[in-house]
Order: C-alpha cells, then structure tokens, then sequence
C-alpha cells in the first residue's frame, strides 16, 4: 500500500475509530486519543503487509481494538470507569441532561463484557454490520449475535 493511499484511508475512517474508541473507553478522550494513536502507528508500520482480504476499515479497527485490550492488560491501567467528568462529557455538547445521559451510558457500557461492548459500539455506535463486527474481533457470527443480544439485555436492565 503507497503512503498516499494509508493517508487516504486513515482520513476518511479517523474520525469512526474515534467514536469506536470513545466507546470502547467510556468516553474517556485522552485515553481513546492514546490508543487512536497507538493503533495508527501500528497500522502504518504494518500497512506493507495488508492485503486487502478484508475491508481496510475492518482490519484497522481490528488493530485499534487489540491496541484497547492490550491497553486492558497493563499492569498501570487505571479504571476507565474513574474518567473525570470532563472526559465524559460529549464534545460541542453544552446540554446538561444530554451529557448526563451519555455519561449514563458509558458508565453501563463499562459493566459490560470486553466483548458485548464491543459488539454494541461497533454495531450501534458505528453502523457496522454482523460481519464486519466478526471480522474485527475475529469471532464466529453467531458469538456476535449472542454478544449483541447480551449486551442490549444487560444495558437495558442497568439503565432502568
């Protein structure tokens, strides 16, 4: 792949990795700014050995999302779920109720599964379909079905 081409991609898909880090993160920005970074770098050093089996977005967000579980299991890892407030809060969005709502949110996603939340951020919060999402975690379409059900049952019964 030419340096034009992965500049290319990481364009038009840098903002989606960002929202799919938020997520993942809690909406704890520096955090989901962190390992945005840490997967680009990873994916430009490796960019020479894509080979364009599966969509360039899909294996990026693979890459982005090993870089969160990776980020999971460092021994300085502090709680997602301390996030300050100011982490929380949803950019350009000054509306209190509505900041609390996501805060709501990300607090319950953070009582997810690695692998429920996933699922949910990547199919609700970035359109993705169930085999985009198998291919980015890298499991069966039948896992991400009972991951996605899972994790609609779960958020419903903590955001009652």
């Amino acid at each position: 792949m030419t340096e034009e081409r992965f500049i290319h991609y990481m364009k038009t898909e840098q903002e989606s990795l960002r929202r799919f880090l938020l997520g993942l993160c809690q909406g704890n920005a520096d955090m989901a700014d962190d390992i945005a970074q840490e997967a680009l770098v990873r994916a430009y050093v490796a960019s020479g050995t894509f080979m364009g089996l599966a969509k360039f977005r899909t294996w990026l967000f693979r890459i982005a999302y090993n870089c969160y579980i990776d980020r999971l299991r460092t021994k300085d890892h502090t709680s997602i779920s301390t996030a300050s407030d100011e982490a929380l809060s949803i950019p350009g969005t000054y509306d209190a109720d509505e900041s609390f709502r996501y805060q709501q949110l990300y607090f319950a996603l953070d009582k997810l599964s690695e692998k429920e939340k996933a699922c949910v951020v990547l199919h609700y919060f970035e359109d993705r379909s169930l085999k985009e999402i198998s291919s980015i975690l890298q499991i069966p379409l039948g896992t991400v079905k009972y991951h996605l059900s899972m994790g609609r049952q779960h958020l419903k019964q903590l955001l009652q």
